[in-house]
């Protein structure tokens, strides 16, 4: 077979590693680019904060630590730089270091920089310990007892058979042990608090929370049976089956029934002595000041970036000398200096895309972030953003990933605003979640003895003009998490 060379053109578009880290950066919430600063401000020493008293040339003193570095990363053994002049526009434009292409200033006039008090706090398994440590224990049942607290998951389950732990027992802890030995060690945990722990079941665990009430009435010791005997029914809310098979009357039966659903179904999140805060911080802000509105962007705690002046000055001496070694620290050094100038540029950039695109959808939805009424919402995807301010739609996705905003009726996140369009009968273009906000009052209002299936509430909608399939209802419904009408029932 014959080689032949050819030529032929092709067109590609390629993103630049910095347009790479540009859309990471975008993509970036305030938390997390809280954390990349200061992860940067670590990597690159050309890079530091406005006020840093810092004096870059300790890292650099007597002409060591450049040449050394660069020895390191570039092999060259030379120790020495004459001080011979070179050409500076060798190496940099003239108007290359203006002072305001390197300070971004990230805080606004306004901004709050409250932060949330959290107190420390130990968790259930820690006070399960506590607990187990009262006992008078040998130490290879006080073992058994501690792994088995381990093995409680975080809703307060043990979910592991008896055999199982007898194995990972001998295997880990070198202890030899039967399954009745463990269940034993079993049943003291669930004598511990908060009631319910170490269950194996959710019948095991509602049944532990009733036999422990102080006041053993009536209605409790039918609950123990309820539970005991027709677990399924109740799950499934077959309130008629169980009244039949253990001969109640259904009005006898709302006591018995409100007794079980005020027992807590996962202890282990009751028993931790706080819960886990979650701090959510709003990378936009919109207020309204004489009926107009106005949009800022939250930049909590980030520091106002620049690059070193003693790295501009230190690059300045390097390339007025002549040696290989001078120019090779002066590379080093420029390229330093240029990442420093990117990542405020790219911090510039980002600020000005997220402002662009969240302003587009603030005019989109003026009327909601107006009134804050959920049915003045419109239907808007993506696509329609992006055509509005010209980004790719990727982009847009990027800005809606992860971000919050606050307004005067909450806050949000901007995936909230994005919805499917449908057709009134009338032809005009609704948004889903004004759907959905009607389902939500229809259900809310309805008669929870006789909840409405998916069938009526489709029904309903159609009434209204909305013509929507039962399976849409259906797909609603589950997104707004609401169960179905079976489950609704109360007695």
């Amino acid at each position: 077979m014959a080689l032949r060379q050819t030529q032929s053109l092709k067109l590609q578009q390629k993103l630049s590693p910095q347009q790479i880290q540009l859309m990471k950066l975008i993509q970036l919430p305030v938390m997390a680019l809280e954390q990349r600063i200061k992860e940067e401000l670590e990597l690159n020493p050309a890079l530091e904060e406005e006020g840093d008293v810092q004096d870059a040339e300790e890292d650099f003193s007597d002409n060591e630590a450049p040449t050394d570095e660069l020895e390191r990363e570039t092999g060259d053994d030379e120790s020495t730089i004459s001080k011979d002049d070179v050409s500076y526009e060798d190496f940099v434009d003239e108007d290359e270091f203006a002072d305001y292409k390197y300070q971004v200033n990230n805080n606004g006039k306004d901004n709050d920089f409250k932060e949330i008090p959290i107190r420390e706090s130990t968790d259930f398994h820690d006070q399960l310990e506590e607990q187990l440590g009262m006992l008078d224990l040998d130490g290879k049942h006080y073992t058994i007892g501690l792994y088995l607290i381990g093995c409680i998951d975080d809703d307060g389950y043990i979910r592991r058979d008896s055999g199982s732990i007898v194995d990972d027992l001998a295997f880990t802890q070198n202890i030899s042990s039967t399954p009745e030995e463990v269940e034993e060690m079993i049943k003291m945990l669930q004598k511990f608090d908060p009631p319910g722990i170490a269950a194996r079941t959710l019948q095991e665990c509602l049944l532990l929370q009733l036999e422990r009430e102080e006041d053993q009435t009536k209605e409790v010791q039918i609950a123990i049976n309820v539970v005991k005997h027709c677990m399924e029914e109740f799950s499934k809310k077959h309130y008629d089956k169980i009244s039949k098979k253990l001969n109640i009357a259904e009005e006898d039966l709302k006591d018995i029934i409100g007794e079980i659903t005020k027992l807590n179904p996962k202890p282990g999140g009751a028993g931790q002595s706080i819960q886990s805060i979650q701090e959510v911080i709003p990378d936009f802000v919109i207020s309204t000041n004489n009926g107009e509105l106005e949009l800022s962007l939250t930049s909590r705690n980030m520091p106002d970036l620049k690059v070193s002046q003693e790295y501009l000055e230190m690059l300045t001496r390097y390339n007025k000398q002549k040696e290989k070694t001078a120019k090779e620290a002066s590379g080093f050094i420029k390229n330093k200096i240029e990442n420093a100038q990117w990542f405020i540029e790219a911090l510039f950039q980002r600020q000005q895309t997220l402002l662009l695109a969240m302003n587009a959808i603030m005019q989109y939805q003026k009327e909601y972030f107006v009134t804050g009424d959920e049915t003045k919402l419109k239907p808007m995807i993506l696509k329609d953003i992006a055509e509005k301010v010209g980004l790719d739609i990727s982009t847009v996705s990027r800005v809606a990933n992860s971000k919050y905003v606050t307004t005067s009726f909450g806050t949000f996140s901007l995936k909230y605003f994005f919805s499917e369009s449908l057709s009134t009968d009338s032809g005009e273009e609704v948004s889903s979640r004004e759907v959905k906000k009607i389902l939500e009052d229809c259900i809310g209002a309805e008669n929870k003895k006789k909840p409405l299936t998916d069938d009526a509430l489709c029904k309903i909608l159609k009434e209204k003009g909305y013509n929507i399939a039962r399976r849409t209802v259906a797909k609603y419904r589950e997104q707004l998490d609401i169960p179905v009408a079976r489950m609704r029932k109360e007695i």
